[in-house]
């Protein structure tokens, strides 16, 4: 008899979640098993997680009903949404809605929310450091989700909520790698001057999403921050031209500039970097290295990572 807890991811195919499944389908503890859920089961990378011993089942963020046929009999879920599908923090909002009270209706034991602030917090809407966005919003994709944190304070269910970092794979797939400016120099930009921005790799999140799992009631009623590292932008500069040995700059911009760059998203990211600018000792102080190490002892450096993944990024 099977008595391994299963463990129900959302965004299984994603970075988050993905990162989860393998953790679990690795772990040599062998306490959990996975259910990795996503809205297509017949993906390549939903039938790569099959053939790696995922069961994989099909459920809908939008459709509490799926999702409640996929939380049934799980001992754990973690719940992830992902803001740039759609750009629509009302849309989040909902679906982080339905996994809550999914997770309560089907009798989930404990939960891992996936979360950022609610810069609302610090930087009311009437404060105009920044623009709002959207009418009701600094940071869309931070405040939708720092918001939604109350559906699973409130469910009844044991949760903890996870508090990510920037994902260095950024650099590999949001276009944040270096660039050649009109000097013909390659740097990297961003608006956070000589602040420190907390980092990680997007599998490591995974981990140590594990780590709060096997924890057991640890971590339930928590918030926990997760991170790689604490670095400037002139230090992850440093480390890109160390790893591509040739000059790599740091092109530190105004938040004002940054939210001009026209790409979509670009005014959400801006107001997000100046907000972690702003209040750097908070952001950089929630998010610790040593818990991260704790709960996955295989953290990953910035310069470990991009090691690895130097070919992935384009220049």
């Amino acid at each position: 008899m099977d008595d391994k807890k299963i463990i129900a991811v959302m965004g299984s195919t994603g970075a988050q979640g993905g990162g989860l499944v393998r953790a679990i389908l690795n772990d040599q503890s062998g306490k959990f098993k996975v259910r990795a859920i996503t809205r297509d089961a017949n993906s390549d990378k939903a039938k790569k997680l099959y053939d790696l011993g995922a069961e994989v089942i099909e459920a809908d963020l939008d459709d509490k009903e799926s999702l409640k046929k996929a939380f049934e009999g799980a001992y754990g879920a973690f719940c992830v949404t992902f803001f740039w599908e759609h750009f629509s923090p009302e849309k989040e909002k909902t679906q982080a809605k339905n996994m809550a009270e999914a997770t309560k209706e089907t009798g989930v034991k404990h939960v891992i929310w996936s979360t950022l602030e609610d810069t609302r917090k610090w930087i009311p809407l009437d404060d105009d450091r920044m623009p709002t966005l959207m009418g009701s919003y600094k940071v869309p994709h931070f405040d939708c989700k720092g918001e939604s944190n109350s559906y699973f304070e409130n469910s009844g269910v044991p949760f903890t909520l996870l508090l990510t970092s920037f994902y260095w794979d950024n650099f590999i797939h949001f276009g944040m790698g270096p660039q050649k400016g009109p000097d013909g120099k390659l740097a990297i930009t961003f608006p956070m001057g000589d602040k420190k921005l907390p980092g990680m790799a997007a599998v490591d999140i995974g981990k140590c999403a594990l780590g709060i799992f096997k924890a057991g009631n640890r971590y339930q009623g928590e918030t926990v921050g997760i991170t790689g590292e604490h670095l400037t932008g002139q230090e992850m500069a440093d480390i890109f031209a160390k790893i591509y040995g040739k000059e790599i700059f740091y092109n530190a911009v105004p938040a004002s500039v940054y939210r001009g760059f026209g790409f979509p998203g670009a005014e959400d990211l801006g107001n997000m970097f100046q907000f972690k600018d702003e209040f750097e000792n908070y952001f950089c102080g929630i998010r610790s290295v040593n818990l991260s190490k704790e709960l996955n002892s295989e953290l990953q450096s910035f310069e470990e990572w991009l090691m690895e993944n130097k070919k992935k990024i384009k220049m």
